[in-house]
């Protein structure tokens, strides 16, 4: 055994469990950490601007892959307390990410001390544990037990606390002898795969709804190999998107509320049975319940067991592992397959893309300023197969989600649940880290952008190349679009007249903030775009410049003030506020080309 401070015991232990990419702000509380990791070597860190951003930074390296664990450091106080949105929009999504601060000596914690704060009680509710570690011989095993809990069951962060003390203390510590917990994930059995199955094999219009379990798992292989097994078409979800390639034959499109195709809404509203797996039942997702599930079984399969009849109750619950449940169901449905058991579902099929040739939202506008529709279509001309996109929320992530293609599992990372804006921006910056050879594309309305600009610097010191498209009315345009049931519009306009650029032209110094001065002041490059013809060339552009300056590239396309994109209260009353494609031309990006 060796004598080592309980930090040391602590960075080896984060290179054992294979968390090795860092993002925080040293501060005097954390040093002792910052000198383990000098001293260790082992662990890289990316130096954020704002801790809130480095825990963006962390969630968006756990998503990027799978497996990763990004990890946030911050000093004591306000550090952990900027932690907590990242906290949050991990928890929310079911992302492990670990957070570790610094924090006043033990004796200190009951008498106000200088940024002590009570960060164990305040993080809780959004994580799987928080922890104040009070004794040096406990360290090893707090970092033990997160690792193993951000694994098992539904995934999660976990946030662990270190007194100033407690990290100088040593402790009797063997590296060599430290083994990680086993993770703990529940399976499904097989009478209970069989059982789903014959539910699903009795159905006429049967559909699987995937979710983001899926992508923690792992599984979207196994996902497409069941649907094409069954020949039965698939729903994913927003986090599931990506987990059976948009040009696929049984992809049948999203459903929901806000963020959905006009033909995934029409086909789950033809179907008999739904088995979800992965998944939470969103409330975008399914609007209200009655429609929702009028005239449908529905079998939900989940890690979390209390999150079956979360929503409502479906006819068959079961706790398992989304690869688990999948690799069960693929060599059920193989065996039927041999014995000629499975029906025909080719009508069906052909029935949803059908829909899917047909039912489509127009994208080509010649507008100017430009319309949003038309930037989606020219990103899905720009950018390829393989392009990770990132966004958070807003009008530009809801068109987005309508509108762009996603062709794998995890080229579509978005915080879902929790939607903060300023998210994008350093998630992005975390899955540049991550792949780094990848394209990565940020989508931002010029809020989200604007919320946490000041990471643009970290990219530019750190070389962290991606594309961040911003789309600028100028508006905060859900909020606009959402108060029209209120008869008002207040508070959401960005503009002002911003007569100190010289790099704005009359016609967008209305649109207030000079995003391209601010970019290129933190060390990127940036294009602006006001004709629709031009984005094309704005990309190509982009692309050239990330690669010969290795930092992040700004496109800024100047939108039309007012616009509202479709959503609804219902999944069968989503308003239609823009005209819809007629012909192929109207919508020239679409997965397939409309008839006529």
């Amino acid at each position: 055994m060796s004598k080592m401070r309980t930090v040391d015991a602590a960075v080896a232990i984060l290179e054992k469990e294979g968390a090795i990419e860092a993002f925080g702000l040293p501060g005097a509380a954390i040093n002792p950490f910052y000198s383990a990791m000098r001293a260790h070597g082992g662990i890289r860190h990316t130096l954020a601007r704002h801790v809130e951003g480095a825990s963006h930074m962390a969630d968006g390296f756990s998503r990027a892959k799978d497996g990763n664990i990004g990890i946030c450091i911050g000093t004591s106080g306000p550090a952990g307390t900027d932690m907590i949105t990242g906290l949050y929009a991990a928890w929310a999504d079911s992302i492990p990410m670990l957070c570790i601060t610094g924090q006043a000596p033990v004796a200190k914690l009951h008498k106000e001390d200088f940024q002590a704060v009570d960060i164990e009680s305040i993080a809780k509710p959004v994580t799987k544990m928080a922890m104040t570690i009070l004794e040096p011989g406990q360290v090893p095993g707090a970092f033990q037990k997160a690792f193993q809990l951000m694994r098992s069951g539904r995934p999660g962060p976990v946030l662990l606390d270190l007194p100033i003390d407690v990290q100088m203390a040593e402790i009797e510590f063997d590296i060599d002898t430290y083994e990680p917990l086993p993770v703990e994930k529940p399976k499904a059995s097989r009478k209970q795969l069989e059982k789903a199955l014959d539910m699903l094999l009795a159905a006429k219009h049967p559909l699987i709804v995937a979710g983001g379990g899926i992508v923690n798992a792992g599984a979207s292989a196994q996902l497409v190999e069941l649907a094409e097994t069954l020949n039965v078409p698939v729903i994913p979800t927003l986090m599931g998107w990506g987990t059976i390639p948009d040009d696929h034959q049984l992809m049948a499109g999203m459903v929901g509320l806000q963020t959905s195709h006009r033909y995934g809404n029409e086909n789950y509203l033809q179907s008999d049975f739904v088995i979800g797996i992965g998944n939470r039942w969103a409330n975008r997702h399914t609007g209200g319940l009655e429609t929702y599930t009028a005239g449908r079984k529905f079998v939900h399969i989940d890690i979390e067991p209390t999150q079956i009849g979360r929503v409502f109750s479906p006819d068959l619950g079961i706790a398992s592992d989304a690869g688990a449940a999948l690799a069960g169901l693929v060599e059920l449905a193989r065996e039927r397959a041999d014995a000629g058991s499975l029906p025909d579902y080719s009508a069906w099929v052909a029935e949803c893309q059908d829909r899917k040739a047909s039912l489509h939202r127009k994208t080509h506008f010649e507008n100017i300023p430009i319309k949003p529709q038309r930037v989606y279509e020219e990103m899905n001309k720009s950018f390829g197969r393989d392009t990770t996109y990132v966004s958070t929320i807003g009008l530009s992530q809801i068109a987005g989600a309508q509108m762009l293609h996603v062709f794998g599992p995890r080229k579509w990372i978005n915080a879902g649940q929790a939607g903060p804006l300023g998210w994008t921006a350093p998630a992005a910056l975390g899955v540049a880290r991550s792949n780094p050879d990848q394209t990565v594309v940020a989508l931002s309305g010029d809020y989200d952008f604007q919320f946490m600009i000041e990471e643009l610097a970290v990219g530019a010191q750190f070389n962290l190349p991606y594309i961040h498209v911003v789309v600028n009315n100028s508006y905060l345009g859900l909020i606009r679009q959402s108060q029209r049931g209120f008869n008002m519009e207040q508070n959401v306009s960005l503009a002002f007249e911003n007569i100190n650029s010289s790099h704005l032209s009359e016609d967008t110094r209305g649109y207030g903030v000079d995003h391209l001065k601010v970019a290129e002041g933190l060390g990127c490059k940036a294009v602006r775009v006001e004709d629709p013809n031009d984005l094309a060339a704005a990309f190509d552009k982009a692309k050239a410049l990330m690669g010969e300056f290795q930092v992040p590239v700004v496109v800024e396309v100047i939108l039309e003030k007012v616009t509202n994109i479709s959503m609804g209260v219902e999944i069968n009353a989503v308003n239609e506020f823009e005209e819809l494609a007629e012909t192929a031309a109207d919508a020239p990006t679409a997965i397939l080309a409309l008839q006529g």
